[in-house]
């Protein structure tokens, strides 16, 4: 019996081991060959281990096709996100679509490091009390210039505003102690 019957008068050439070994190596997916074939999914996995082919994995797959200078654009704005935004593994790999594996992959390729939990967190802290200390310096301005607590309060709450006015107090009461 012959595994690979000739090809018809209404059959493509197409759908020979050889050629379809030709358009895997040249980046097709094994569905996109059986779309254009019309064969089984089967049908075109024997042919192309007839015709020898090594097979590629998903990624590899990805990779192939994928463009490298949108690789590098998209490692280098997952690496300013991760270095000065302070964004997680678990925030590049959604913002990226891809997996945390994968965003740890590409930071690396742009040249970035990758933190520890404890670094994250210690960075994270940092940038929220700057803001309050940016806030409390606003806050304390307004109050000075003439506004009261409760129209402070209308953007944010009476007990933070009061902290607020607080803490801006006392951190210029000890940089002009320190002075």
């Amino acid at each position: 019996m012959n595994p690979h019957p000739p090809p018809g008068p209404g059959t493509s050439e197409a759908v020979t081991p050889q050629a379809l070994r030709k358009q895997y190596e040249a980046g097709a997916t094994v569905d996109e060959l059986v779309t254009a074939s019309g064969l089984s999914y089967g049908t075109v996995l024997n042919r192309l281990h007839d015709a020898g082919t090594v097979m590629r994995t998903s990624w590899q797959t990805r990779r192939m096709r994928q463009n490298p200078q949108a690789r590098r654009r998209l490692a280098a704005r997952l690496r300013t996100l991760y270095e000065q935004h302070g964004a997680t593994l678990t925030e590049l790999a959604a913002a990226a679509g891809e997996t945390r594996r994968g965003a740890r992959r590409l930071l690396i390729e742009a040249g970035g490091t990758v933190r520890t939990t404890q670094q994250t967190l210690r960075m994270r802290a940092a940038a929220r009390a700057a803001e309050r200390y940016k806030v409390a310096l606003s806050l304390r301005a307004r109050y000075e210039a003439g506004a009261t607590v409760p129209e402070l309060a209308t953007e944010h709450s009476a007990s933070r505003v009061s902290r607020q006015l607080m803490s801006a107090i006392t951190a210029t009461w000890n940089i002009a102690s320190e002075q």
